[in-house]
């Protein structure tokens, strides 16, 4: 399989990093707007190879696409990252002019490609994507949810003080810091429902720390993260490249799905060869139906600004 990632910066280098060490795609194209920075991010990460035993090819390209031709699955991180106090609505201004030159380059020469976005506001530059290339649905897929839902696990694992791999949950919902769905009630520890283990309380608090991940680590770090992103974007063209059909929570673009129509937000999907293979209509609650109902007029209010 051949991948490409574009926007060489931390997210980008992670993706391109994660990717590359677990040895299924045969090249990782790395594409920057920056002159030289793709190719030298690239020759740092090839003299790693022998060191940590990967025989997948990278290569840098500055803003040539037709490096990307034959691509199979692209990721799109490009666009300016978060700043301490910022949303990712905020950036829509610049990173969809971003997004939608790059989707059309990336189709341009790949046809039957399945594009992954991480940029932010991704589920607003999701839809976008979806808008400006004309795609079948299936192969356009936001990366928020995987992350999202990592991030719950971490809290979630934090508050019972327990391995992370004994925790099953995820968020659904926008990726934002008041859109996110996490899913509190159908987490679990082994099959057990979490809520015998932790507090009403407790798991608001996890909810709450879960929301306002991506801003927590903005303010520590000034900038966005990168390394769970990096993770989140390899498990998911892992299970592409696999066949996997591996459950992510992922956003998607919605048909009648959850009575919700035009709009791309984080709901559970089968991910496999064909990118999104199923969306999986689980059982909402009235109140979690409804909070997915207001993340998704949030999502769709920030969506009218590409018109703006």
């Amino acid at each position: 399989m051949k991948v490409t990632v574009v926007g060489a910066g931390a997210v980008g280098a992670s993706c391109a990093e994660y990717i590359a060490i677990q040895n299924f795609a045969s090249e990782v194209v790395l594409v920057d707007i920056k002159e030289g920075y793709a190719e030298g991010k690239a020759m740092d990460l090839m003299q790693t190879s022998s060191l940590l035993g990967f025989d997948t090819k990278i290569v840098g390209s500055t803003n040539d696409y037709s490096k990307t031709a034959g691509s199979e699955v692209a990721v799109i991180t490009s666009g300016i990252p978060r700043k301490p106090g910022m949303t990712r609505e905020e950036l829509i201004g610049i990173n969809a002019g971003i997004v939608k030159t790059v989707s059309e380059n990336l189709v341009k020469h790949s046809p039957n490609i399945i594009i992954i976005v991480v940029s932010n506001p991704m589920d607003t530059m999701a839809y976008l994507a979806h808008k400006s290339t004309g795609l079948p649905k299936n192969r356009i897929i936001g990366m928020g949810g995987a992350l999202d839902s990592a991030r719950f696990k971490y809290r979630l694992a934090e508050a019972l003080d327990c391995p992370q791999s004994d925790v099953s949950a995820m968020v659904i919902g926008g990726h934002s810091d008041t859109g996110m769905l996490p899913l509190t009630r159908i987490a679990t520890r082994n099959s057990v429902l979490i809520s015998e283990f932790l507090s009403s309380e407790r798991l608001d608090e996890v909810s709450q720390a879960t929301m306002v991940g991506g801003a927590t680590l903005t303010k520590m770090l000034g900038t966005s993260a990168w390394y769970a992103p990096g993770a989140a974007v390899s498990a998911m063209v892992h299970a592409i490249a696999a066949d996997s059909k591996k459950m992510f929570p992922c956003s998607a673009m919605l048909e009648g799905e959850f009575g919700l129509n035009d709009i791309s937000i984080g709901v559970p999907c089968i991910i496999g060869r064909n990118g999104i293979e199923k969306i999986v209509e689980i059982e909402l609650s009235d109140a979690e139906q409804d909070k997915l109902s207001n993340s998704a007029t949030a999502v769709a209010k920030t969506n009218t600004l590409l018109d703006a």
